[in-house]
């Protein structure tokens, strides 16, 4: 064998784990190596053989797309909105079959269809679905793509089908730094693919996912499983959810693992799909005009809409910083009314083209408030938001740093609101009864300012308050006086030292034992942290410079607030030795009570996932974090399996 035949085919075998396996075994520099060897070989040869990897590149603009016949055609698939159509689907399909017959279960995802054509084992051609019959030649552009292979084992004509699509966070980094940020990832990965330059497809990263193979010359029908099973030995890249159900309840509660599922990946998706298995039985049934009769897609609600955006307003956080907040005429999104929405600065509304009395697209991003994904349109009344040059609460002067714009008085009322709320809550002091409408009276009629001033206030001082009676007054100064019991840690977070979150204040607490020790502590000693960076360490250390701080932590100590340095005993349990993080949102547990649980475990919990991450545990919303342990080969488990560990712990199983 040829050292570049040798050559291809170990880049080839790489590119297989780090792109479909999502499991690399080299590093980026040994692959970079090779991969500059082989086009060295390749200049000296003055050839290149048909799966090479150097053909996996953005070349040059073509003029117009070539129409490309299909050898069979490619179907698009009736939907179901309830689970009553599905029934009466495969009511229907169980009739064809003279009795209950598999289907199986997959993810729809929302991007554009492309199907591959493969002769005598190697690559020829790719193309867009089309009308079904015809599509268009887009082999330039998906030949920038990795997650499909260049030579297969089979050696008849065959075409595979899949759906090109843009990861969440690759689109979000994209948008970071683009001038026209991308407004979703379907029109993203549309765009990618059926764009004339194959320079603009590389610089996209479009991804596909295949699920089925639409044409073999050689050999029998496949049925769904026998067709899952060839795309995974020939190296294609297959989403990992595939279920085989007999049953109808099998297939709608496979189809809600979907819809709960949907939000812990990093691709968007619009439902699922329920394919008959038995070719026989799809022979049977047939086709109509437009669908195949043996398959159905069950289409969820959607995780995006449009909306138009009323007005936009600035909130002030407890460090200052102003965030905008677009107030939006009430639109559905996901079962739930959404009257506003997140945007990050300034900077980022003029990235998104974001005016007042423009139709915006949202997409559902997280449990608490979504995100606007850009303008879809402008109108005659429409206007640009004036960036403020003061504080909308008090008037001062606003400062610019980097992106953001930040309010320096420290006795603005939002700031000593939010810095009051975050330090009682449920991470921090856990002072329970305490809330942001909590803070805002203490302050307008108490004249609450520090933390200080909660250790002050007694029964007879909140008495003349509005809703205060006898019982929620106890409650309220009893949990503030039970909050001077404090570990170190929650103690550090609840300070709010700018940068500094959970896990950091853990590890500033572990290695420091003192707030006194954390004061005097030199920036090497700060940034040898692992969770604390070079920025994070001059936030401490300008913290204990400021005169105001020291004063305010002095008063806390001599009304009582004792900081008590955990228990670090080695704990042994189910995560001992492991270095765990935790991602998204979880349904049954509060992100700090699954850390609690972690660490009475014997685990360590980790802000971001590094090489030394051992387990990453992926609620709803899972976003970057999880496509760096992919990337990386961490272990990665959902939910459900974190909690069947918890509930094997309990019960003392190993």
């Amino acid at each position: 064998m040829s050292r570049q035949r040798e050559i291809t085919d170990i880049l080839n075998r790489w590119a297989y784990e780090y792109y479909v396996l999502d499991n690399p075994s080299v590093s980026d520099k040994e692959y970079d190596e090779l991969y500059d060897e082989l086009k060295k070989l390749e200049a000296e040869s003055g050839e290149v053989y048909p799966d090479s990897p150097t053909r996996r590149v953005g070349g040059e603009p073509i003029a117009a797309f070539e129409r490309h016949e299909h050898i069979a055609r490619l179907y698009s698939l009736d939907k179901s909105v309830t689970d009553e159509e599905m029934r009466a689907f495969l009511t229907r399909v169980y009739k064809a079959a003279g009795g209950e017959t598999d289907c199986t279960v997959e993810y729809k995802f929302d991007g554009l269809t492309v199907c591959l054509t493969y002769r005598d084992g190697e690559f020829v051609r790719a193309t867009t679905r089309g009308n079904g019959a015809v599509g268009e030649d887009v082999t330039a552009q998906v030949l920038t793509i990795h997650s499909y292979p260049m030579r297969i084992s089979y050696r008849g004509t065959l075409e595979v089908r899949g759906e090109a699509v843009i990861r969440l966070s690759v689109l979000d980094a994209y948008n970071r730094t683009a001038k026209e940020p991308l407004k979703n990832a379907r029109n993203a990965a549309a765009g990618a693919i059926r764009n004339l330059d194959p320079k603009i497809t590389a610089e996209r990263r479009p991804d596909i996912y295949f699920y089925d193979v639409n044409y073999l010359s050689e050999g029998k029908a496949l049925s769904q499983t026998e067709a899952h099973d060839f795309l995974l030995r020939e190296g294609f890249r297959v989403f990992p959810y595939f279920r085989v159900c007999r049953t109808e309840e099998e297939v709608l509660a496979a189809i809600d693992e979907v819809e709960v599922g949907r939000r812990t990946i990093d691709v968007l998706t619009d439902g699922a799909v329920v394919k008959v298995n038995d070719p026989a039985v799809r022979e049977a049934m047939g086709y109509t005009d437009k669908f195949p009769r043996w398959a159905m897609a069950f289409k969820f609600e959607a995780e995006e809409v449009t909306t138009t955006v009323n007005d936009i307003v600035w909130q002030v956080g407890r460090t200052g910083k102003l965030t905008p907040l677009a107030l939006l005429e009430p639109v559905e999104l996901a079962g739930v009314t959404v009257r506003k929405a997140t945007l990050n600065n300034y900077g980022d509304i003029l990235r998104k083209d974001v005016k007042i009395g423009s139709r915006v697209l949202i997409r559902r991003s997280n449990e608490v408030i979504p995100e606007i994904l850009g303008a879809t349109e402008h109108t005659s009344s429409s206007r640009e938001p004036e960036k403020p040059t003061v504080c909308p609460y008090c008037g001062s002067a606003l400062v610019e740093t980097g992106a953001n714009l930040f309010c320096p008085n420290r006795e603005c009322r939002p700031r000593i609101a939010a810095r009051l709320d975050h330090y009682a809550g449920k991470n921090a002091m856990d002072i329970e009864g305490f809330s942001e409408s909590t803070a805002y009276l203490l302050i307008d009629k108490k004249g609450v300012r520090n933390f200080s001033d909660l250790y002050r206030l007694t029964a007879e001082s909140l008495s003349d308050l509005d809703g205060f009676g006898a019982k929620k007054t106890a409650n309220l100064l009893s949990a503030i006086e039970k909050s001077k019991r404090v570990t170190l840690d929650a103690f550090i977070y609840a300070i709010g030292i700018d940068g500094i979150g959970r896990v950091a204040a853990k590890d500033l607490a572990k290695r420091f034992g003192s707030m006194e020790a954390l004061k005097n502590a030199s920036a090497e000693e700060l940034v040898a942290l692992e969770n604390i960076g070079e920025i994070t360490a001059n936030n401490i250390a300008e913290y204990f410079r400021d005169p105001a701080n020291l004063s305010e932590l002095e008063a806390l100590f001599s009304l009582g607030v004792a900081p008590q340095t955990a228990d670090e005993s080695p704990k042994e349990g189910i995560f001992s030795g492991q270095s765990v993080v935790l991602t998204g949102t979880l349904s049954a547990y509060k992100r700090s009570e699954a850390q609690k649980l972690i660490e009475s475990l014997g685990g360590v919990c980790q802000s971001s996932v590094t090489a030394k991450t051992t387990l990453v545990i992926a609620g709803e919303e899972a976003g970057s974090k999880l496509d760096k342990a992919k990337k990386l080969g961490v272990r990665v488990i959902g939910e459900a399996e974190f909690a069947a560990m918890l509930g094997g712990a309990k019960s003392g199983t190993p």
